[in-house]
């Protein structure tokens, strides 16, 4: 699964390409922390069985804040805009993205999360591929339906499980539900699963730190 390094190096690609002329550390680096606290339902799952991945790794913390931001400034007497103007605007639109493209759904497509938490308590995993071939045209993956005298239905491998069932281990929790821990259990911290995933983190915090070395020589 990508871990909160991959994560915060793809938010702060995020951050870069959109804060745009509103880029400063402050501001990147805003944005790749909060990307990171949506990894904090990994400890909560220790107390809360089932939460990891569902009780941040949701698309309610992106939608819910997007909607206040968006009545906030419709109003004549905006809160962020009479305490940090255009720039407090920019900084918590990118924020916002960078949560759901960065960290909710890298997730989603990849073993899954409970997107719909608490409203619809089932685990989505959209791990698939999308080709295009010369026999069957484009062909998708990620969610993989079937068909029945009911109907169609999403089936059970993309709609996998709920908070009751479902467990994804970490090194802070390897095995869900064991008093004591089981004797030899290994704790694994990933940093990186994949290659792939390895180069796009690394390319995330070279560009996030070449920016930053850039915008202090140009102050100088």
């Amino acid at each position: 699964m990508p871990s909160t390094v991959v994560h915060v190096g793809l938010a702060g690609l995020v951050g870069v390409a959109l804060l745009a002329d509103r880029f400063d550390t402050r501001a990147v680096l805003f944005v790749m922390a909060v990307t990171a606290l949506v990894d904090l339902d990994t400890l909560l799952g220790i107390v809360v069985p089932g939460t990891h991945r569902a009780a941040f790794h949701n698309l309610w913390i992106v939608l819910l804040p997007a909607l206040v931001l968006y009545w906030d400034w419709r109003r004549d007497q905006s809160v962020v805009r009479s305490r940090w103007g255009a720039y407090g605007y920019r900084i918590s639109w990118v924020t916002l993205v960078a949560v759901l493209f960065a960290h909710v759904l890298l997730d989603a497509f990849y073993n899954g999360a409970n997107l719909f938490w608490p409203v619809h308590d089932r685990f989505f995993d959209l791990s698939g591929k999308f080709l295009l071939t010369d026999q069957r045209g484009f062909v998708q993956t990620f969610v993989e339906l079937e068909s029945s005298k009911a109907g169609t239905t999403i089936s059970e491998s993309t709609a996998r499980g709920t908070t009751a069932d479902t467990h994804y281990s970490t090194g802070f929790d390897p095995s869900r539900g064991s008093d004591p821990e089981p004797e030899g259990v290994e704790r694994i911290f990933p940093i990186a699963s994949s290659g792939e995933l390895f180069v796009v983190t690394l390319v995330g915090y070279l560009t996030v730190g070449y920016r930053v070395l850039e915008s202090r020589w140009r102050r100088e």
